[in-house]
């Protein structure tokens, strides 16, 4: 139906009679409506792709003139000839009502893509921060995120444990065009066009999570929560809903003659057996930030932050023996000076040495020295964890003097110690399930989110961010007990998902995963200031001021390093459940990317392989090295996955998979079915083969049903 509202407008600008009494018609028609949640499907939406090369055949809009803050041409039109020479386009309209055709410069065009449209994905890397060793990497798109959902089925069907989204709240405000603007305040079809863009995504989202165990979250306001919650019940009927009443501003907004709002909601949709975790944070209640009950933390013994280097703190630098095959430690060394040559400390049979060495190789130093680990190792205060299958170093943890204290006076129980005389440890607090009316201090919009992001970004503004605690606790809830979560945020604004992500991997030594998805726009006002510049979406100065470049990465590249984007120490502490520097940063990988629109002919002849590389890559798992470049020798392998590209090197490439230990898929470059099956016969056990590029071109190669 508003496809006919479309068409009416246009008969009104032809015959203003006869388009009036369709308008009549139609309105009369439109009050009967059947029982239940209904909307329009209005038509798709579309989005522009200034940096998108013109191509035969795209739909192209023709931009304003530069220096015009006006909207501009609407209208769509296809590209039918490209004349190189001149640089100009023959255009020929898609409006039903007008046969038109035009020709303008190449450089007065924008692609535009529907969302009924067929793409075919691909990311370009724009950067990366790596202080997590082996971890897996964060990543950050910046695109439509539609279509980057649209993406992400083919690296991530079936495979995201939670999925946290704060939507646009359809309030109308025009801050940032990501927030609200996806409607204009006095639309009739406000409410409508709000749940055809948020049904749009959450079918493609369903296609993600995972089917036996997975949550997905919202935030909400009054504005369209009762219409979210019935449209979740339409899209969810097999699953679990609940909705939680969250204090977010306890100081409230004001609202004329009415209550001032205090509070948000959160919908919990749960998939499966997937049932919220029993935690020892309190929900209800909680406004005093004595209330909130600590768990035991085991702290890394490796040094990070400030004076963490060798010749920073002599006394801190020292050998440590452990079993090679247990990882008991068996004893301590003496601390050594700083021009000891280390490699002269050979450790006995059966042992290995560790010191502490960083994981870019420089010397380091433990956090305590070795007297005094020498007492916490008798004292049941040094833990052993995992040990890391590439580098042989295992890691070793101890229990800091708060925690030490809480034991001494009984708070924590000491249930008994383990083979390698570690205490274990009760949990201090019994856990239980959370409430759902959430009033913690925490929580506070202005003063966990806005006033941190300024400290990140050196002042650096973003409308409404979420308190970093709210979002720290709302996960919790969902992957405390998965170490190695899949987390997903398509509506990440200025980065907070991640940022809590890392907190609970720092909390608990987890390895999770975020995947944060924005896209660039730039807000209301700066964009007139832009464009009365004569500048244009596309051009470096005006996206530098968008949401992603500006916030999103700069946020994220800040809380791993503890630097500012000038360079300078974050200021300031982080509060609650794990208090230390925000300067000391994050032991975390993150990679940022932009998503690409590629040709179908171009990915099907191996001509878009390096734009196509890093979503085979994420689909491996987003650890260790990628394959960027087509392997001249017909085959190469990497950390978790291997690429054949000339099936008659498969020998040599199958030996290499079976001495990859982490290995997850071997993609195979081929049109022939029988010899694709034929090698997929002979990969490793829990080897996943994937048939190149006839996965990816049938994974979107289908209608989007608009």
């Amino acid at each position: 139906m508003s496809r006919l509202t479309d068409l009416i407008a246009q008969a009104k600008s032809i015959n203003s009679k006869l388009g009036a009494d369709l308008d009549s018609e139609f309105k009369v028609l439109s009050l009967r409506l059947p029982f239940g949640l209904n909307f329009e499907r209005h038509s798709p939406e579309v989005v522009e792709l200034p940096v998108r090369p013109i191509r035969k055949g795209d739909k192209v809009r023709v931009l304003p003139v530069r220096g015009s803050t006006k909207k501009g041409d609407q209208r769509l039109w296809q590209v039918k000839t490209i004349h190189k020479a001149t640089k100009l386009a023959d255009l020929v309209s898609l409006s039903v009502a007008e046969a038109e055709a035009i020709s303008v410069a190449l450089e007065e065009l924008v692609v535009v893509a529907e969302f009924r449209d067929t793409i075919y994905p691909g990311l370009v890397s724009t950067g990366k921060i790596e202080c997590g060793g082996d971890k897996p990497y964060h990543s950050v798109i910046n695109g439509e995120n539609y279509h980057v959902l649209k993406a992400l089925t083919y690296t991530h069907r079936g495979r995201v444990d939670a999925i946290y989204i704060d939507p646009p709240y359809n309030t109308g405000a025009k801050d940032w065009k990501y927030n609200n603007d996806y409607v204009e305040g006095d639309d009739l079809y406000q409410h409508s066009k709000w749940l055809a863009m948020m049904e749009r995504r959450l079918l493609v989202a369903k296609e993600l999570l995972n089917p036996m165990e997975s949550v997905l979250v919202l935030t909400i306001d009054e504005k369209e929560y009762l219409r979210l919650g019935l449209l979740l019940e339409q899209i969810f009927p097999e699953a679990q809903t609940q909705m939680v009443t969250s204090v977010i501003n306890p100081k409230g907004t004001p609202k004329r003659d009415f209550f001032a709002r205090v509070e948000e909601y959160i919908f919990f949709v749960y998939i499966g057996t997937a049932k919220p975790v029993k935690t020892v944070t309190r929900m209800l209640n909680g406004d005093d930030e004595a209330e909130q009950a600590k768990p035991v933390r085991w702290a890394s013994l490796l040094r990070s932050g400030g004076q963490s280097l060798r010749q920073d703190t002599e006394v801190k630098f020292y050998p440590i023996f452990l079993e090679a095959e247990t990882g008991k430690i068996t004893r301590i060394g003496d601390y050594v000076g700083i021009d000891f040559d280390i490699t002269s400390v050979k450790p006995k049979s059966g042992e290995i040495v560790q010191w502490p060495i960083k994981s870019n190789g420089t010397h380091g130093c433990w956090q305590v020295s070795d007297d005094t680990l020498r007492r916490y190792l008798s004292e049941g205060r040094v833990q052993i964890g995992t040990r890391n299958k590439i580098t042989g170093r295992w890691t070793i943890n101890f229990l800091m003097s708060s925690d030490w204290d809480r034991v001494v006076s009984k708070e924590i129980e000491v249930i008994g110690r383990d083979k390698n005389g570690t205490l274990i440890l009760g949990e201090g607090i019994k856990p239980q399930h959370g409430k759902t009316v959430w009033t913690m201090k925490s929580h506070s919009g202005t003063d966990h989110g806005t006033s941190m992001l300024k400290l990140l970004l050196g002042g650096r503004h973003f409308p409404y961010p979420k308190s970093l605690y709210a979002v720290e606790d709302t996960l919790r809830f969902l992957v405390a007990n998965k170490p190695e979560a899949i987390i997903l945020d398509f509506f990440s604004g200025s980065g907070t998902t991640a940022h809590a992500v890392m907190r609970l991997n720092r909390q608990d030594g987890g390895s999770r995963q975020s995947i944060s998805v924005t896209n660039n726009e730039v807000a209301a006002d700066e964009q007139r200031n832009l464009r009365e510049k004569g500048l244009r979406p596309g051009d470096a100065d005006w996206g530098k001021w968008g949401i992603c470049d500006y916030i999103t990465k700069p946020r994220v590249a800040a809380v791993i390093t503890g630097k500012t984007p000038s360079g300078e120490p974050i200021k300031g502490d982080y509060k609650f459940t794990d208090e230390f520097p925000m300067a000391e940063g994050f032991k975390e990988n993150a990679e940022f990317f932009t998503l690409t629109y590629e040709v179908k002919d171009a990915v099907n002849h191996n001509l878009a392989f390096s734009r196509i590389a890093p979503l085979l890559w994420l689909r491996a798992g987003a650890r260790g090295r990628r394959i960027d470049k087509l392997p001249a020798d017909g085959w190469t392998v990497v950390d978790t996955y291997g690429l054949l590209t000339n099936m008659d090197t498969a020998t040599s490439f199958i030996k290499a998979l079976n001495n990859t230990k982490e290995l997850r898929i071997a993609y195979i470059v081929t049109d022939d079915d029988r010899r694709f099956q034929a090698i997929a016969k002979r990969l490793p056990n829990g080897a996943e083969p994937v048939r190149l590029y006839e996965s990816y071109l049938s994974n979107f190669s289908f209608s989007n049903g608009e």
